[in-house]
């Protein structure tokens, strides 16, 4: 059975202005949030085949560490796409995975993630950063969502 794990980066910094949007680094509850989130995955025995991350610092950051956090050890694949990506960019991201691959990490932004989660299964609520949703792609099934301001 085939997963998609859809994971919103972890919280950003604004605290240097100067930096383009692209170039924003974690914050100090960014780096907090993504490891745990990690070790909640890996505590559910969730070990990715493939993970696809924007390449925008942020995004890329939070895909190492929860990479990191749940033993995943092949290179992560960064696809500028993702970086404000539409509900059109995420679909053909997604049909064009290969279907060997079974459990997949998304790792990237909203309000591209939102919308395209909202039209895959009709899922109204926002994904908070960091937040994690597990979809059944064949189904259209939502299957979970977590986030770390619910273990707080």
């Amino acid at each position: 059975m085939k997963r998609f794990y859809f994971i919103r980066h972890a919280k950003s910094s604004w605290k240097d202005l100067a930096l383009d949007d692209y170039d924003r680094p974690l914050n100090k509850r960014g780096e907090k949030d993504a490891p745990f989130m990690g070790a909640l995955l890996r505590k559910k025995g969730v070990i990715p085949d493939l993970i696809i991350s924007s390449p925008a610092l942020r995004a890329k950051r939070t895909a190492q560490i929860i990479a990191e956090a749940v033993n995943f050890t092949k290179p992560i694949v960064y696809e500028e796409r993702i970086y404000e990506a539409d509900v059109k960019d995420l679909q053909e991201i997604i049909e064009n995975i290969d279907h060997k691959y079974k459990t997949v990490f998304i790792i990237g932004h909203n309000p591209g993630l939102n919308m395209f989660i909202e039209r895959l299964v009709g899922f109204h609520e926002n994904i908070p950063t960091c937040g994690i949703v597990e979809i059944d792609p064949q189904s259209k099934e939502l299957i979970s969502f977590d986030y770390p301001k619910r273990y707080r």
